[in-house]
């Protein structure tokens, strides 16, 4: 059960996104040198390292020269070499959609649990229409630092 929380919660937080000044720009890399029909422009990670018990947000800033009526977007999740955790999200609900022509932007927020382990990470995000043809597919690293933020409700209940 702690896995299963700790995996759903890694992806929330790894897909989430939002555009903020105060976000760290991340290197990301194409999977291949295969030309998408979505062009990643940015990522975004609030804050960065990513803390353990604190909201954090993924932004990822992209455009497409044609309009997209939905579809999928799968993220894998390696801690180090090891796959820990892969999930699929609609991609009307990490988007408005239909995706117009030209700049967008995937947003999602969520806070790890407090057990999530500190180290480097590896997310890799797959976008694919409704045909299933893969429109953009990046990868990035981040980490999570190894200090957890202390839980309020704990504070208020030792208070």
């Amino acid at each position: 059960m702690a896995e299963a929380r700790f995996t759903l919660a890694l992806l929330v937080s790894l897909s989430a996104i939002f555009a903020s000044s105060f976000a760290d720009p991340i290197d990301f890399r194409l999977c291949s040198k295969k030309n998408y029909d979505v062009k990643v422009s940015g990522v975004d990670i609030t804050p960065s390292p990513v803390q353990r018990s604190v909201n954090t947000t993924f932004t990822i800033s992209a455009s497409t020269d044609k309009g997209i009526p939905g579809g999928k977007m799968q993220i894998d999740v390696k801690y180090w070499i090891f796959n820990v955790y892969s999930e699929t999200h609609e991609l009307c609900s990490e988007t408005s959609c239909p995706i117009s022509a030209g700049n967008f932007v995937l947003v999602h927020t969520q806070a790890l649990p407090g057990i999530t382990p500190p180290g480097s990470y590896t997310l890799t995000m797959k976008m694919m229409d409704e045909k299933k043809h893969e429109l953009a597919c990046i990868s990035f690293d981040f980490s999570i630092g190894f200090v957890a933020a202390e839980d309020p409700k704990a504070a208020v209940a030792d208070g």
